[in-house]
């Protein structure tokens, strides 16, 4: 059997039950795919009613502006929340964080060391030397300012020792 659209195009001298056999298992095929396709369409159509289920289109486009009317707030309050927290570390920073104390004795008498002093200093290294000197005949205090790890007025060999040890603490950390 020849055909005449074969033979106008050069395949004349194939047989033509190929191109049926070609044919017969092209359509098997597409029949394969379009059972996959109808199968994924149905699992979908199962999740889209599921999802779907007791509610309409408004009631969903309702639910979905609420929460995008949540996630607004929720910026909003995270906003807050940051300045707040900033707020707090620049708070933080002026509180004594930083402390050396050693204690002493002021004039070797005593046989203990009972004078002491105690160093505070924030972040910045600005704090107090407070200094506390026990004698037989009573115990004195008195402080000094510090500026950046630094004293106007000079320091002992003790006050200089405990700002030196808070001053590395804070380094430490």
């Amino acid at each position: 059997m020849s055909s005449n659209l074969l033979e106008s195009i050069g395949l004349g001298s194939v047989d033509i039950a190929y191109f049926l056999i070609g044919l017969i298992a092209l359509i098997v095929i597409l029949f394969i795919l379009l059972i996959v396709q109808m199968v994924k369409v149905s699992n979908l159509k199962k999740r889209y009613d599921r999802f779907m289920l007791g509610n309409d289109a408004k009631s969903m486009e309702e639910e979905i502006t609420d929460l995008f009317e949540d996630i607004k707030l929720l910026k909003e309050s995270s906003a807050e929340n940051k300045e707040e927290i900033d707020h707090l570390f620049k708070k933080q920073r002026k509180n004594y964080q930083k402390l050396g104390i050693v204690n002493y004795d002021a004039f070797n008498q005593m046989g203990g060391k009972l004078s002491f002093c105690l160093v505070l200093l924030d972040e910045d290294n600005n704090g107090y030397v407070m200094n506390s000197v026990h004698s037989s005949e009573g115990c004195y205090s008195y402080t000094k300012t510090i500026e950046n790890g630094a004293c106007k007025i000079s320091l002992g060999e003790e006050e200089q020792q405990a700002l030196e040890m808070a001053m590395n603490k804070g380094n430490s950390d």
